[in-house]
């Protein structure tokens, strides 16, 4: 399963998607660490153009993808600015973080429509993370994907 949590810098990606992964015991991927690896830690060499932001978009997939073929959860946090790249990035379940009113962002992110994500958080809370757990079992079982990976973990996990 490929879980998608975006929204424009400064919503709460980062804060939510760590801890959840955790919960679920899938695995986090920040486009943080993935541009380091790619660009360097120098952030003022970053790309951020259109064409700079679908590459990250394209390296993020194919990342999680990985680590849904060795079936466990990938949960990914970044902008991922407009419905194309969310389209692109083909995640299972879409969390939008809809928790600031304004953004350094330069005015390229298009805000997406509720029917097209899966969860919407428009207020936080510390608990987020273990509010969404359910959410997101319900959906798997719902959608009959929970990965293999998940299940084990969640029994060896069960009494703990």
């Amino acid at each position: 399963m490929k879980i998608l949590i975006f929204g424009i810098p400064g919503s709460g990606k980062t804060t939510l998607a760590e801890p959840l992964a955790k919960l679920l015991g899938g695995v986090h991927i920040t486009s943080r660490d993935v541009r380091q690896k790619y660009e360097g830690h120098d952030t003022d060499k970053w790309d951020y153009t259109p064409e700079g932001r679908e590459k990250l978009a394209d390296r993020m997939r194919h990342i999680a993808d990985g680590i849904v073929l060795a079936g466990q959860i990938a949960v990914a946090d970044f902008v991922c600015p407009t419905q194309k790249a969310r389209q692109e990035f083909g995640a299972d379940f879409t969390v939008f973080m809809d928790t600031v009113d304004y953004s350094t962002f330069d005015g390229t992110f298009e805000k997406p429509e509720r029917h097209d994500v899966d969860y919407h958080v428009a207020k936080w809370f510390e608990d987020t993370h273990v509010q969404l757990v359910p959410v997101v079992e319900r959906f798997m079982k719902k959608q009959n994907t929970t990965p293999i990976g998940y299940v084990a973990w969640r029994l060896e996990n069960e009494d703990k």
